[in-house]
């Protein structure tokens, strides 16, 4: 996207950038660690005729522009960002959509700060006691040791690496493009502000969160999608099914030949599932 298009909104943490498609009821992304918007760039496009799409980056670590030195970036303080962001753009009735860590801060959305969401969609992301998933915890070591951050994002200056299954590989079942990953690693590698972002994030990660969050989905009252890859390697089939039980107007559907990052794998079948349900939502509210 160009950078004319992006928008700006100060938060008490600091600055959020954003892009905005389209017009109708609003659908706002939220994406994990270590990317951002553009995750979501090939579903967009597919919605936008029909509803008004709102693709932050979150400081999540692929962020350009760096919170404040004091703001929270626990993943409740995280929770409090999508919350401000919300009210701060005035949107009600909101779709929130989430994916992987971002799946996450959207438990704790729904359960902590839910006035403003009229509905919410998970794909493949943490919860339960899977919170970061077994093969990236080590991302939370390199945040306690003096330099680990500054290891970590330098060693992502190499393409091969990317490819890892203890990075990007496992993530998408399908080549991601060079570019975008080049834009996900940009910041956290050339800016010492998004490295201190990047140490408070994983340093506060923690399954009590995702833990105690579970215990108060059954409060969610509202219309929940839980659009999941039983492929993936990271968030197994079975916490889909509990999360299915645990919200009490909650669907389950199945999106296969992906991983984790639905998005980028199948584009077109999480467009149509998004569509569908934010639509049917939206018309038995007016009835």
């Amino acid at each position: 996207m160009a950078e004319a298009e992006y928008q700006e909104v100060r938060l008490p943490a600091g600055t959020i950038r954003y892009l905005e498609r389209g017009r109708g009821a609003p659908i706002v992304f939220v994406h994990g660690f270590l990317v951002n918007g553009a995750l979501w760039r090939k579903v967009v496009p597919r919605l936008s005729d029909h509803f008004r799409c709102i693709v932050p980056d979150w400081p999540l670590g692929s962020h350009r522009t760096e919170m404040a030195p004091d703001a929270d970036l626990s993943p409740p303080g995280l929770a409090r960002i999508i919350a401000d962001f919300l009210a701060a753009l005035g949107l009600d009735g909101v779709t929130l959509v989430g994916n992987d860590t971002g799946g996450a801060l959207c438990q704790l959305v729904v359960t902590e700060h839910p006035a403003r969401i009229g509905r919410l969609v998970l794909t493949p992301c943490d919860a339960y006691e899977n919170f970061l998933p077994l093969m990236f915890r080590y991302l939370q070591w390199t945040a306690l040791v003096p330099g680990g951050t500054f290891l970590l994002a330098q060693s992502l200056r190499l393409r091969p690496l990317r490819r890892m299954p203890f990075a990007y590989g496992w993530l998408a079942k399908h080549p991601l493009e060079p570019a975008v990953l080049d834009a996900w690693v940009a910041p956290v590698i050339r800016d010492p502000a998004v490295r201190r972002d990047v140490r408070k994030i994983l340093r506060g990660i923690s399954s009590r969160f995702t833990l105690a969050a579970a215990a108060k989905l059954g409060r969610f009252a509202k219309p929940v999608l839980i659009a999941w890859a039983p492929d993936d390697r990271f968030f197994p089939l079975a916490h889909a099914e509990r999360l299915r039980t645990a919200f009490p107007r909650a669907r389950l559907a199945l999106v296969e030949d992906a991983y984790t990052f639905v998005p980028e794998d199948q584009p077109e079948r999480l467009a149509e599932l998004i569509a569908g349900f934010a639509a049917e939502a939206a018309d038995r509210a007016v009835v």
